[in-house]
């Protein structure tokens, strides 16, 4: 009788155990989110946009956080500034325990202010050269952070603490923390064309430290950081939005903004789908969304979906999947925990619509990857590679042009390099007789956590398993099939314009941007008979490939 007793009392013991370690996990990268709305005082594109309807969504915006218990980060760009409706609002959002912060487009009165001429459009106009930092010389850039958080500090008594914008170049960057040490940051989803602006291939999710020679890339170390964590915008769909547009080569949105109905942030199913992907994520050190909208898109269009995902978030929130707080927090938090870029990563066994696609992310302060599956067939659809020391094109001089380009190194890229029909990236191949190959089944897959900083996947195949490790600097396959010969095998379309120079046995040299840079490999060898490099291999040694990213 006193057997099954003790069985059943160390059974409870180890069940107790698992409880508590699962419990640390999650309190140890937790799913965090931040409500980041910010606001415009003017909207020219459309004339029922008057400036009392852009300041009633802000109030609703407000409102509703109040009804729900949540303390969001609003953040002012300087035509909001200076009214003095918005200051009273946004006195009171701060005696309530919200952040107000700085939204860092470019506006006329800010311009003037600074003693400079306006050279834009309208009062606000969204073009890169008038309406973003990047337009204007470094010298220039000063001037207007110095009106700004003077202007600041004379109504709220304070500097602000966060400074966002869809992009934002490091010399700002660096000037807004070494004179009003500013605490956190966030920036636009990756995305390839939209509205003009292209930021791709940088640190897909969560947060970086970026570098001080290019605000886009993340730093590898702490000399050539700005500690300043920037925190990646809008919650993009981690299977969907990445092939988004691939038929005219610049991207729609499929992210938790609330105004997008067909899939996004206004679609129930979507929503629900989303949110209980990124809280239940492989996320390594942590994971990150965020939530809200800016007031331009109005309050009547954003309503229902903002009404619709509160109580979602709220009841996520009180069961602990999720920390709601503000940018600020956020970010002294991250620099708490993390001295350098963690790596982290976001994994999704489905799509919205359960068709059977399902996609990870793994980003480190050296490299990230997309690995993307569909049916039976899989592919690394994305490797960008990270470099402290490439200078982004706006960090000495403005840019002159009416959109802005913000592009990493790329081993692999899935859009860029892709047409609807001729899908470029690296899959899994059997080598045939003659030199002919066959793309190998993928039938299931895992992804776990392998130790501090890495991600495991497995993948299962009619001739065993397929494995993948991403380590910080490190990528390794490992293949042991027993009757057949294996590589992994990059295509590209016909069309696709490749940076690479030169594929010698365990180095590809490439160009981007004017910049050289190298990728090799620890074990394995490329091999290439084509003259463009639109096709190659990589074959193993030993059952295994190893890529070594970093210097």
């Amino acid at each position: 009788m006193k057997r099954p007793f003790l069985l059943y009392f160390f059974t409870l013991i180890l069940c107790a155990g698992l409880e508590m370690v699962h419990a640390a996990e999650k309190k140890n990268a937790p799913c965090i989110v931040n409500f980041v709305n910010f606001v415009r005082a003017v909207e020219p594109r459309y004339e029922d946009f008057t400036d009392e309807y852009l300041y009633q969504t802000t109030a609703n915006q407000l409102s509703q956080l109040d009804d729900y218990g949540f303390r969001g980060t609003f953040l002012l760009q300087y035509d909001a500034l200076v009214v003095p409706a918005y200051q009273e609002l946004m006195k009171k959002a701060m005696a309530e325990g919200h952040e107000v912060g700085a939204w860092w487009e470019i506006t006329e009165p800010h311009v003037k202010d600074a003693g400079m001429k306006w050279r834009g459009r309208f009062p606000w106009d969204w073009h890169a050269d008038v309406g973003f930092a990047t337009g204007y010389t470094p010298e220039e850039r000063e001037r207007l952070v110095d009106t700004y958080m003077e202007t600041f500090r004379s109504i709220f008594g304070t500097y602000p603490a966060s400074v966002g914008s869809w992009f934002i170049d490091a010399h700002t960057l660096t000037y807004l923390f070494e004179r009003y040490h500013i605490e956190a940051s966030c920036n636009c989803k990756d995305q390839y064309g939209t509205d003009g602006y292209t930021l791709w291939g940088g640190y897909w999710n969560q947060a970086y430290y970026p570098s001080k020679l290019n605000g886009y890339m993340p730093a590898q170390t702490s000399q050539g950081q700005i500690p300043v964590p920037i925190f990646r915008m809008l919650g993009s769909d981690p299977v969907l939005q990445y092939d988004h547009g691939l038929d005219r080569h610049f991207q729609g949105v499929i992210t938790l903004e609330p105004v997008y109905k067909e899939a996004g942030g206004g679609n129930r199913e979507w929503v629900e789908w989303f949110l209980s992907a990124m809280a239940k994520s492989e996320s390594l050190a942590f994971n990150y969304i965020q939530a809200g909208q800016e007031n331009s898109f109005g309050w009547k269009d954003m309503k229902d979906g903002l009404d619709m995902q509160m109580p979602i978030i709220r009841e996520m929130a009180d069961k602990g999947l999720f920390r709601v707080e503000t940018l600020a927090e956020s970010s002294r938090w991250f620099k708490k925990h993390f001295p350098l870029t963690p790596a982290t990563s976001v994994t999704v066994k489905d799509d919205f619509k359960a068709s059977g696609m399902s996609a990870a992310w793994y980003n480190s302060r050296f490299y990230r990857t997309g690995l993307l599956w569909k049916d039976n067939s899989f592919v690394i659809r994305d490797i960008h590679l990270f470099d402290e020391r490439m200078e982004s094109d706006y960090l000495r001089k403005a840019g002159t042009e009416n959109y802005c380009e913000y592009i990493t190194p790329p081993l692999i890229d899935g859009f860029i390099w892709s047409t609807p029909a001729e899908h470029a990236g690296l899959r899994l191949v059997e080598i045939q007789n003659g030199g002919n190959t066959r793309e190998i089944p993928v039938t299931s897959h895992t992804c776990h956590k392998d130790g501090k900083g890495s991600l495991a996947v497995t993948c299962e195949t009619p001739y065993g398993p397929f494995r993948m490790l991403m380590k910080e600097d490190v990528l390794s396959i490992t293949y042991k099939p027993a009757t057949i010969n294996w590589a992994l095998e990059f295509t590209a379309a016909k069309e696709a314009k490749l940076p690479f120079t030169s594929i010698d046995n365990q180095v590809i040299t490439a160009t981007h941007k004017g910049y050289d840079y190298a990728i090799r490999l620890r074990r394995g060898s490329f091999s290439s008979s084509n003259p463009e490099f639109s096709r190659w291999c990589i074959l193993p040694q030993k059952n295994c490939i190893i890529f070594r990213f970093g210097r």
